[in-house]
């Protein structure tokens, strides 16, 4: 479990560290010698963990007591702790439970919010001038018409295109990377398959892609689950199933 692991990964090497010494009093701190530098290093990098932690648990609406996150660690130390090892991890459990648990309400809510919002953009797209619906839902607006011919969805297809979330961000661009890009068009997400295939070669498409087109659910890292697509697609060459 996360939080269980981290968490006694670091009271675990504190204790490695601290076994059978005193814990230091408060005052100056002196880094002469290597072994104080990198002791203290440690320290300050496990105060840096959990200042982290307490923080994420924070965003999710979980409060933790950071004084007493420190007397706890101090506790071990001195072999005073008042909790077993039992009763150490129902708690790290129960509080691992819980942010799971947070975290998977955000992320559906955020999810939701995104579908909300693409479903409205779609509605508003789709009465654009210029833009035309299929019946899948996937939306197209021709920026240049070709007059070459059309790919059948078992050819593989040679194009240039940008891809961008609704606030604009772009996420993927062959023009970034300076190359077009070839792929067998069966293999892509269906709004990419279904729309390339409306394109003659030398045309350059706008398309809207609902998020069942694309990625539906998932999260894919950029791209969060439930998001509608926008991509212009320049169609370059066409590589047919029988080449």
């Amino acid at each position: 479990m996360r939080v269980t692991t981290k968490l006694s990964l670091v009271a675990a090497s504190i204790l490695a560290l601290s076994a059978c010494q005193p814990a230091p009093t408060e005052g100056p701190v002196t880094l002469e010698t290597d072994t104080q530098q990198q002791s203290y290093s440690f320290g300050v990098s496990a105060g840096y963990y959990i200042e982290n932690a307490v923080a994420e648990h924070q965003a999710m609406g979980i409060d933790l007591d950071a004084d007493l996150i420190v007397r706890g660690m101090k506790d071990a130390i001195a072999g005073k702790a008042i909790v077993t090892e039992e009763e150490i991890q129902q708690h790290l459990t129960a509080l691992d439970k819980s942010f799971r648990e947070k975290q998977e309400q955000q992320a559906e809510a955020a999810a939701a919010e995104v579908l909300a919002a693409g479903q409205a953009y779609l509605n508003e797209n789709a009465s654009k001038e210029g833009v035309q619906v299929t019946e899948s839902g996937l939306q197209y607006e021709v920026l240049e018409q070709g007059d070459g011919a059309k790919p059948a969805a078992t050819d593989t297809v040679k194009v240039h295109y940008q891809g961008s979330l609704l606030d604009g961000t772009t996420f993927d661009s062959s023009y970034e990377r300076g190359e077009p890009i070839e792929f067998p068009l069966n293999r892509v997400i269906p709004g990419w398959t279904e729309g390339v295939q409306l394109m003659n070669v030398g045309s350059k498409f706008r398309f809207t892609i609902p998020s069942e087109l694309a990625y539906g659910t998932r999260d894919m890292g950029v791209i969060p689950p439930n998001s509608v697509l926008v991509f212009e697609v320049e169609l370059l060459d066409i590589k047919t199933a029988t080449e």
